[in-house]
């Protein structure tokens, strides 16, 4: 872990993936607990509530390249990784995931490791598509790949 903070272009790639793959694009569905205000809106308590979290995640005002992968997003002008108040893969406010800090933890350690010994290459005549299969959750469509070792 001592590694990461010299290795801004891996943590740019995994934070630019996570914001591309976007998991769970309307988060979890949460309750007001009291009644509130939101930008003029009354919200009465009991009222189910749903984040667009890929409002933020693909919002054009944001990110200069939102439908593109690109890890730039992630580092600054002298290469250095920076954080983006519209990067929310884990949801937001008191709700959000409360195993964050364990996951970018262990999403660091097992891509640099996988990365450190193999080659990921697609299976000749067999490229992965971007496009996802969509329901409750968004996930990769069905793809081979073949894992060479360095």
């Amino acid at each position: 872990m001592l590694d990461r903070l010299n290795m801004p272009y891996t943590e740019a790639v995994i934070y630019e993936i996570q914001r591309m793959g976007n998991i769970v694009p309307l988060g979890f569905p949460k309750m007001a607990s009291k009644e509130t205000t939101l930008e003029g809106y009354l919200i009465p308590k009991g009222t189910a509530i749903v984040t667009n979290l890929a409002s933020v995640l693909f919002d054009k005002n944001e990110w200069e390249t939102p439908e593109m992968f690109n890890p730039q997003h992630f580092l600054d002008s002298e290469g250095r990784f920076r954080k983006r108040d519209a990067f929310l893969p884990f949801s937001a406010g008191k709700r959000a995931c409360l195993g964050e800090q364990l996951a970018r933890m262990e999403l660091f350690l097992f891509f640099a490791a996988l990365l450190q010994r193999f080659t990921f290459v697609a299976v000749p005549g067999e490229e992965p598509s971007l496009e996802g299969v969509q329901g409750f959750t968004n996930s990769p469509a069905e793809f081979r790949t073949l894992a060479v070792t360095r």
